[in-house]
């Protein structure tokens, strides 16, 4: 593993992250303290903005964005092979794929769709709740 992990986190946990009230903040919080490496493509991170736009005013998701995008722990990662490996859900293929293109330590979810891939010998992606994954950012 890397001196820090590399993450790709799933839509509905960067959401859940960004409320100051919610337990999961910490994740959010953890990104910002540069605890660990947070990877995205272009269509992460659209479905990010088009996803956060729906709960939150545009100025502040504009400010969340402005913030993340020019921390030193971010990595845009392009995407050249699309493996598609959630049948159930073509949609989360992009996290799947980021995650592969930038040998991520861990997918972060609790969308059962992603467990599929415990089951695929290659490619190999960690996948994790995000409740473990709390867990396993307040010791490091």
């Amino acid at each position: 593993m890397n001196e820090k992990p590399i993450v790709v986190l799933d839509t509905n946990v960067f959401l859940v992250s960004l409320a100051p009230q919610s337990p999961y903040s910490l994740i959010f919080d953890a990104l910002i303290d540069g605890k660990f490496i947070l990877a995205f493509s272009t269509e992460i991170l659209s479905e990010y903005e088009e996803i956060i736009q729906t709960r939150y005013d545009k100025l502040l998701v504009n400010d969340v964005f402005e913030l993340m995008l020019h921390l030193p722990n971010v990595i845009r990662q392009d995407i050249y092979f699309r493996w598609s490996l959630i049948d159930n859900d073509k949609d989360d293929d992009k996290f799947v794929d980021c995650a592969v293109a930038v040998g991520a330590d861990y997918l972060v979810t609790n969308d059962r769709h992603f467990n599929v891939l415990q089951n695929l010998p290659f490619p190999k992606i960690e996948i994790i709740k995000a409740e473990p994954f709390l867990d396993f950012l307040q010791n490091i």
